[in-house]
C-alpha cells in the first residue's frame, strides 16, 4: 500500500480550507470533491484535474464542515454563521436550512443508508440527528456528565463535541470530545452505550473501518491515532509519529491503511498490522485539516485521497 502524489492546486481558496468530503458519483455525475474554507465558500471540483465545477456561496462566516449525501444528490455544509445549509448537488439549491447556535456545530455525517445527519453539537454536549425527509430534528443525543461527577461541576466545556462518525451499519454513532473521551450510542435506541477512554486531550476526528463495523480510528491534539473495539470498549492500538496534533483520520476503502493530516504539516499513511506510519507526504505547508478517501475504489488506478490545509490548497494523492 502507498500514497503517489498526483496533483495539488495552491489558493483552490482564498483563506484557509478546513473540511473536504467526497460526493458519490450519480448516474448523471461523477464523482467530485467538496470543500469549505474559511473564505465562506463551498466548492465542487472535478479530481481528474482539480477545476472548479461549482462555487456555492451562502454563508456569512466560515464553513467549517462539509458532508455528501450517499445518494450524490444531496450535499450539506456548516458555518460559523449559525447555520446548516442542505443544497442540491447538481443546481446548488437550497432545500433546508438549519439552525445551528454559535458553538453548536463542528462536524457532521449522513448515515449509511441517507435518512439522517447528524451533527456534533459542540458546546451543547450532543449530536444532533435531523431527519433527511422533512429536515426535522427528531433526536438530541446528550453525552452523559462523568460518573460522580456533581451537578455543579462547571464540566460542560469539558464534554465540547468536536467529531462524529456513524459505523458501517448506522445501528451506532461514535462522538469526540474536547476532554479526549468518546462517547458511543445505540442510534435506534437514542440510548448512551459507553465512554471509550485513551487520549488525554481532544479528538477532533473519527472514522470507522468499512470492513469491520467494531474498529474505530481516532486522531486527537495528544499526536496518537488509537484504533478501539467499539463495541468491546477496548483501545487495542496506539500510534504515535505526528510532531502536532492529529486534525483528521480517515481509513482507506479496502480497511488496510490509515491517512492522517496534522499541524505538523503532513499527511501521513499509516499500516494499522505494523502499528507504525509507512509513508509521509510533505506537499502542504501549513496545518492539514482534512484528508478523506474516496468511499468507493476506482478499480485499476486504486482509489483516491484528498488533503486540505489552512494553506488554502487542495491536494490529490492516488493511493494502491
Amino acid at each position: 500500500m502507498k500514497l503517489a502524489w498526483l496533483r495539488s492546486l495552491e489558493s483552490a481558496h482564498q483563506d484557509c480550507v478546513w473540511a473536504c468530503t467526497w460526493v458519490p458519483a450519480t448516474d448523471r455525475s461523477a464523482g467530485l470533491l467538496l470543500t469549505g474554507s474559511l473564505d465562506e465558500t463551498v466548492k465542487l471540483w472535478n479530481p481528474e484535474d482539480l477545476s472548479v465545477v461549482r462555487t456555492n456561496t451562502g454563508h456569512c462566516l466560515g464553513v467549517v464542515s462539509v458532508a455528501a449525501h450517499p445518494s450524490g444528490r444531496i450535499a450539506a455544509s456548516a458555518s460559523m454563521d449559525s447555520f446548516i445549509r442542505v443544497f442540491d448537488v447538481e443546481s446548488n439549491n437550497t432545500i433546508a436550512t438549519l439552525e445551528a447556535p454559535p458553538s453548536e456545530v463542528w462536524q457532521m455525517q449522513f448515515d449509511p443508508r441517507g435518512t439522517t445527519l447528524a451533527v456534533a453539537g459542540g458546546s451543547s454536549a450532543s449530536v444532533k440527528l435531523w431527519d433527511t425527509a422533512e429536515w426535522k430534528l427528531v433526536s438530541t443525543l446528550s453525552i452523559p456528565r462523568p460518573e460522580g461527577a456533581k451537578p455543579s461541576d462547571k464540566g460542560s466545556s469539558k464534554k465540547f463535541v468536536l467529531s462524529v462518525a456513524w459505523s458501517p451499519s448506522g445501528r451506532q454513532l461514535a462522538c469526540g470530545s474536547m476532554d479526549g473521551s468518546i462517547s458511543v450510542f445505540d442510534v435506534q435506541r437514542a440510548k448512551f452505550l459507553h465512554h471509550l477512554e485513551g487520549h488525554t486531550m481532544p479528538v477532533r476526528s473519527l472514522a470507522y473501518s468499512p470492513l469491520d463495523p467494531r474498529v474505530l480510528v481516532s486522531g486527537s491534539d495528544d499526536e496518537c491515532i488509537h484504533m478501539y473495539d467499539a463495541e468491546g470498549k477496548t483501545l487495542f492500538s496506539s500510534m504515535s509519529g505526528h510532531s502536532s496534533w492529529v486534525l483528521s483520520v480517515d481509513v482507506s476503502p479496502d480497511g488496510a491503511a490509515i491517512a492522517s493530516g496534522s499541524s505538523d504539516r503532513t499527511v501521513r499513511l499509516w499500516d494499522p498490522k505494523m502499528r507504525a506510519a509507512i509513508q509521509t507526504m510533505t506537499n502542504h505547508t501549513d496545518q492539514v485539516w482534512g484528508v478523506k478517501f474516496e468511499a468507493v475504489g476506482g478499480g485499476a488506478r486504486g482509489s483516491l485521497l484528498a488533503s486540505v490545509s489552512d494553506d488554502k490548497s487542495i491536494s490529490l494523492y492516488n493511493y494502491s
